[in-house]
């Protein structure tokens, strides 16, 4: 009555086996020979017991599959496998060896050993199974209320996906551009939004605390910046930054980016991003493909014209594409030492010329890109345009004299290359140079005419063969004398039958006049040249 008062205080099913099996011997003249506890379908040992012949009491234990039977253990004539069951089913084996037959009354201690056992186990069964349901029944209502919550931000989340979905196909639908997608970016988020070409440069920015002026990029840390976001899924943390590549295909056209995102970042403001990301992405896709459409019809258009072509179609195509060919024209070349001369590079100069206000036709030849304008250009306005664009300075362009019709423009394009090229090989390489301004170098240039050298004479004795028209006077004739001489002031009033304190007073007079300095190097090398193309190519004639 004691152990079974001690078996029903246990809540612990191994130890109502263990403290069964320490005290068999209270029945009678038994031993415990093995105990088992049917855990997950399976008989499992106690640790208890005896290990000499534990592999055959296995064996039969298993044999029996949950019936009572003999078992038998060598050295003990009397063995059985007595099955503790309950309500439940089986619980478990208790294996009980005898050195003798037991008597009736100590089966029928065994057999109530074995019921009180039983009926322990089942307790604790029991019990453990409330535990069991109580615990489930926790976890459940657990799991209820986490799916609760999640089925809420499941609901948040989809109503701010429609929210996003909204706007973005309202920007969409209203053609809107760069700003308009940073602006519905900005108020999606609640902070600035700002679009960057693939150079680092600013193109749009919505929201307060715009840096002014823009920190200018450092082209070193924006390709590897560019490098380690393309590695990545989604939008990447640089910084205070969240940035998601503008890459519609396989090239990057720039950085979509929200400011002030510290810390973890809300799903909300990547989803955001994201989609803003994919909307610019199609939207620069779409103006690319017409840049490369209107490219196409511009450049077919100008190499037409640069090789000579009819004017009426001229006339009808140019309105066709939206320009104006019946006013003077200026042909402009454009050369990037760190760009080729592909598509990209067109479209890069087409930008940069209609940002300052350029008219133009454009086309690109094998090193370079042609553009006929329609005025005069900026001496320096296009260049700097250009070197934002392209994030160095390392440019140099050429710009042919007016061009007043369409049959001059073949002309004009080599006047343009001409301007470049001197450029290209003078010390200052880099920056915009004009034919007209060239001096000297037009006529030293290949492909000259009679009319190019009438011209260039013009320029720099125009002034003192009227003069000398005028007033029946000879400055020419003194200048060229002056040259002749060698610049030596004896032997040019020798030669001009004049005295020296004349030829002195004709000089000034020439400077006067002209306007040019003879102590300039440029100056003086331009007139001398004259002089010489004035007397010996064109006659020394008005």
């Amino acid at each position: 009555m004691v152990l079974s008062s001690a078996l029903f205080e246990t809540r612990d099913e191994g130890e109502i086996l263990r403290l069964a099996m320490d005290h068999i011997a209270a029945a009678g003249p038994y031993s415990a020979e093995a105990g088992y506890l049917k855990v997950d379908g399976d008989l499992v040992r106690c640790p208890r017991g005896s290990r000499g012949h534990a592999v055959a009491v296995d064996r039969r234990v298993r044999e029996l599959t949950g019936q009572d039977g003999p078992v038998t253990v060598p050295g003990r004539p009397w063995g059985r496998a007595l099955g503790l069951r309950g309500q439940e089913g089986l619980h478990g084996y208790l294996v009980v060896t005898s050195r003798s037959r037991p008597s009736e009354s100590e089966r029928f201690l065994l057999a109530t050993l074995v019921r009180h056992t039983a009926a322990a186990l089942s307790v604790a069964f029991t019990h453990r199974r409330r535990r069991e349901d109580v615990l489930e029944l926790r976890l459940l209502r657990e799991e209820r209320k986490a799916l609760q919550e999640q089925l809420v931000s499941v609901a948040a989340e989809l109503g701010h996906q429609r929210a996003v979905h909204a706007l973005m196909a309202d920007v969409a639908a209203s053609g809107g551009g760069e700003e308009a997608i940073t602006r519905a970016l900005h108020e999606l988020t609640g902070l600035p939004a700002l679009v960057e070409d693939r150079f680092g440069r600013l193109r749009s920015w919505t929201g307060p605390d715009r840096p002014d002026p823009y920190p200018e990029p450092d082209p070193v840390r924006q390709a590897e910046m560019l490098h380690a976001i393309a590695r990545e899924v989604g939008p990447v943390r640089m910084g205070d930054r969240l940035v998601a590549l503008i890459r519609p295909h396989v090239e990057i056209l720039g950085v979509l980016a929200v400011v002030g995102a510290r810390g973890e970042t809300d799903e909300h403001t990547v989803l955001a991003l994201e989609h803003a990301a994919t909307l610019l992405s199609l939207e620069l896709a779409h103006l690319r493909n017409l840049a490369e459409v209107e490219l196409r019809l511009h450049g077919e258009l100008v190499e037409d014209l640069l090789a000579g072509t009819d004017e009426a179609s001229a006339y009808a195509r140019s309105e066709a594409v939206g320009h104006d060919l019946h006013r003077s024209h200026y042909i402009i070349v454009v050369q990037w030492s760190n760009r080729t001369a592909d598509d990209s590079f067109a479209q890069t100069v087409g930008r940069a010329a209609a940002d300052v206000g350029m008219r133009s036709l454009l086309t690109r030849r094998s090193d370079h890109v042609v553009l006929v304008a329609d005025d005069r250009p900026d001496a320096s306005a296009l260049y700097e345009a250009l070197a934002r664009e392209t994030g160095t300075r390392s440019g140099t362009i050429g710009v042919s004299a007016a061009c007043e019709s369409l049959d001059a423009i073949p002309h004009r394009y080599q006047e343009a290359q001409r301007a470049l090229e001197v450029r290209r090989h003078s010390m200052e390489r880099y920056g915009t140079t004009f034919f007209d301004e060239l001096g000297l170098y037009r006529v030293l240039g290949p492909g000259n005419d009679y009319r190019e050298l009438e011209t260039f004479v013009h320029e720099w004795l125009g002034q003192l063969i009227d003069y000398d028209s005028r007033h029946h006077a000879a400055m020419v004739e003194t200048l060229s004398r002056y040259f002749d001489c060698g610049g030596n002031y004896d032997e040019t009033a020798e030669s001009l039958a004049i005295h020296r304190s004349t030829l002195r007073y004709r000089l000034k007079r020439i400077r006067d006049i002209s306007g040019n300095d003879l102590a300039n190097v440029e100056d003086r090398l331009n007139l001398q040249v004259a002089t010489r193309v004035w007397k010996i190519v064109l006659g020394g004639s008005g």
